[in-house]
């Protein structure tokens, strides 16, 4: 009988995404001071990538309404993090549609950060292989996000990763948008996508939402059937339900390099003072559309109307009527 729970993969990686995906509570208004001390809870911490936040365009999202984590302008970056004269790799995501990739990705050698993240629907796969090679071409490590994977066909699905397999990125990841996956629906997946990509020398990752509690469990299952890519944010923070939260995590890793301290003192010094501005967390709306495999969208405006925010069985009963 064997115990590999007390041991530890030295291949796997850890992406902290707390300001990236955080943003979305708070359209990114973060102060700098905030995303300061997270940069340096990251590292204290051996964490090996932190997920700045997006490219987004400038033609879609308003720069006067949105933060500079929405962005992630160069001046803005270096501002916070200088030149990033360590190990911990600094990661942006680029959404298919929604950034101009073309012109706001700067070659490597401009920019301080050292990977993209392509997120993109089954419907965007071909602009995100294109997104992937000009992003690998300008020198950047590149992961592949396909979003939405539970409400997408395995026909979908393995036609995305057919063409994703033949891309430069590194990494593919399976990303349980609306936290409605269980585990078996984890391992299959987490399966599928290392068929395709495995004999290619890519890894798979994970990124779990919390819906229904499960996002530290799916996480671990992940890990159990071969995903060395692992998301998490700091108290779990997050869009709606949250994210895998990496104090869990690290906890569970038992990697030495890991050193779960630094985590404790951001939670205690700036999650927990973000709890009196922001709601996140697996509440009981968000239980709902996790069970239904719904956008979590409806749940975020029942939440953030005074007069809806405990009519769970209002919420309920209008979210099956519209499913039906």
């Amino acid at each position: 009988m064997t115990a590999p729970w007390i041991t530890y993969r030295p291949e796997l990686r850890v992406l902290d995404c707390t300001i990236r995906d955080g943003g979305l509570i708070n359209d990114h208004h973060f102060s700098d001071e905030f995303v300061r001390a997270a940069y340096h809870a990251c590292l204290e911490a051996g964490v090996d990538y932190m997920e700045l936040g997006y490219k987004a365009s400038k033609q879609v999202f308003q720069r006067d309404r949105f933060g500079a984590w929405k962005f992630c302008d160069e001046d803005d970056v270096r501002r916070v993090v200088g030149d990033n004269p360590t190990s911990l790799k600094l990661a942006a995501m680029i959404d298919a549609g929604k950034t101009d990739w073309r012109t706001d990705v700067l070659p490597k050698d401009r920019s301080v950060f050292d990977m993209m993240r392509v997120a993109f629907y089954v419907h965007q796969t071909a602009e995100a292989c294109d997104m992937i090679k000009d992003a690998a071409d300008k020198g950047y490590e590149v992961s592949a996000n396909l979003m939405a994977v539970s409400r997408a066909t395995e026909t979908e699905i393995a036609q995305a990763l057919e063409l994703v397999a033949e891309t430069p990125t590194q990494t593919v990841v399976v990303v349980d948008s609306f936290g409605s996956l269980y585990a078996e629906q984890v391992e299959r997946l987490v399966k599928q996508y290392l068929g395709y990509v495995k004999e290619r020398g890519k890894e798979v990752g994970i990124h779990a939402h919390n819906n229904q509690q499960l996002a530290f469990a799916n996480t671990i299952e992940a890990i159990i059937h071969g995903a060395n890519r692992v998301d998490a944010t700091m108290g779990g923070l997050g869009r709606g339900a949250g994210n895998c939260p990496m104090e869990l995590l690290l906890g569970f890793l038992r990697n030495p390099k890991f050193k779960i301290r630094p985590i404790f003192r951001f939670l205690q010094d700036y999650i927990e003072p973000l709890r009196n501005e922001v709601e996140w967390g697996p509440l009981v709306q968000y239980n709902i559309t996790g069970q239904l495999n719904l956008h979590p969208r409806s749940a975020i405006q029942a939440r953030g109307n005074p007069e809806t925010r405990l009519r769970y069985v209002e919420f309920y009963d209008r979210i099956l009527n519209e499913e039906c």
